[in-house]
């Protein structure tokens, strides 16, 4: 198995997932071959959350093309697979807490 630094590679802070906060809900980019287990027991690993994880929600994102001259594209950003992770009633993930 992977590191879990390999696994869970960024918090994923937009406005959207700051708002899904406050239901104990909490945006991570993932490695793109991550399944749902690798990313519980990472999670779990990183932030000493054991046993408060209720749910884990994945997807795929398409990466946008990027460099449009006319009908010509130059190329597009990488792909990339964001998990969204639900946790307890009253369990948070402390270092979203300073930000």
């Amino acid at each position: 198995m992977k590191d879990a630094y390999h696994i869970i590679l960024q918090p994923l802070i937009t406005e959207k997932t700051t708002v899904l906060r406050d239901s104990n809900k909490y945006a991570f980019v993932v490695d793109r071959k991550a399944t749902k287990p690798q990313i519980r027991q990472a999670a779990e690993e990183l932030f000493d959350i054991q046993g408060d994880i209720l749910k884990i929600r994945t997807m795929r994102v398409r990466g946008k093309p990027k460099g449009k001259m006319l009908r010509y594209q130059r190329g597009r950003k990488p792909h990339w697979k964001k998990a969204i992770i639900t946790l307890r009633e009253g369990a948070t993930i402390q270092a979203f807490e300073t930000i």
